[in-house]
């Protein structure tokens, strides 16, 4: 049997255009050694009202900061590339401090049914958030659905209840259809396993309520062959952060312009930005992504409501009909 395009015979994986995002240590020195971080920037957070969390009255998405959301839809919770952790970093004490706390703790979150996992870079697979989360529903525990080469990291972290899925394949669970969809990034998390494991944008389906979740991605035509394949996609969520400088970044993230152009790739009927103004991660200052957005959206005639950013905690309210 032939193993997939995006499989190499040495147990790696690239994208679909056959390329694997692989940046030199001289590349990373010549950024680091150049670069001016950007200073730390105060941002409201918004509390969630408890009420509206533990009883939604209709389909509803709470930004928890950089690529981390709660959807509740149908009575069903699911959470996105979950960080409650003070560093995207394997130490405690070193790598990218989260500067704005989150708006909730693992303890406040309603009873969670599924999580999905991007990728395994340290700002998208927190391991204590979830080992937290875990440990919380041990008895009812979530499906933890992350992309192939990923199960024996979580099952490693003692959660057992961990589906892996190659790009688009799909798991049902109790009602809701998760499938795994290509997009342009690459994996690595110790110094030994670069791009041994795959990454993935998640398509949520669940009765007629379609969402996708980018995850971290350059652009690529991986957005325009999913906006055909699974038409319909009522809401999106799409990094507009971590883009500068573009000659480091641009291969596997994308930036406010081009996260307007997935969004008209994906046909979606609203998205809402995210991957940006909780850690500093690269060179444009934290307040910019917004910025850019909003010109690139007035740029190419989109309502700004149609594109949303929203506040650290903010609850964006997607369906107002009897649920």
């Amino acid at each position: 049997m032939s193993r997939p395009a995006h499989h190499m015979a040495d147990g790696t994986f690239v994208n679909t255009d056959g390329k694997a995002i692989s940046k030199s240590f001289t590349d990373l020195l010549r950024w680091r050694w150049n670069r001016a971080e950007p200073d730390a920037q105060h941002f409201d957070v918004i509390k969630p009202d408890p009420d509206l969390i533990s009883k939604p009255a209709v389909t509803q998405i709470t930004w928890l900061g950089h690529s981390a959301f709660l959807l509740q839809v149908k009575g069903k919770n699911i959470l996105t590339d979950p960080h409650f952790s003070k560093r995207a970093s394997p130490l405690s004490f070193l790598g990218p401090e989260r500067i704005v706390e989150p708006p909730m703790m693992i303890e406040e979150l309603p009873h969670i049914d599924a999580v999905v996992i991007s990728h395994n870079h340290y700002d998208h697979l927190d391991e204590e958030s979830l080992t937290d989360i875990y440990l919380r529903q041990q008895g009812t525990p979530p499906v933890f659905l992350v992309p192939l080469g990923l199960k024996e990291e979580l099952l490693s972290y003692g959660i057992e209840q961990v589906v892996e899925l190659d790009w688009w394949e799909s798991y049902e669970y109790d009602g809701v259809v998760l499938t795994a969809l290509p997009v342009k990034h690459w994996s690595q998390r110790t110094f030994f396993d670069r791009n041994k494991s795959l990454w993935a944008g998640w398509l949520v389906d669940v009765e007629d309520f379609r969402f996708f979740h980018t995850g971290d991605s350059g652009y690529s035509d991986d957005f325009r062959k999913i906006g055909e394949g699974y038409p319909g996609i009522d809401l999106a969520t799409i990094p507009i952060g971590a883009y500068d400088p573009r000659w480091f970044m641009k291969d596997a993230h994308m930036s406010p312009e081009e996260a307007v152009q997935t969004f008209i790739d994906l046909k979606a009927e609203k998205a809402i930005g995210m991957h940006w103004g909780t850690f500093i991660l690269t060179d444009e200052e934290m307040d910019e992504p917004p910025i850019r957005l909003a010109d690139a959206l007035q740029e190419m005639g989109i309502e700004a409501s149609n594109f949303p950013v929203m506040g650290h905690g903010e609850i964006y309210q997607i369906s107002s009909a009897d649920e």
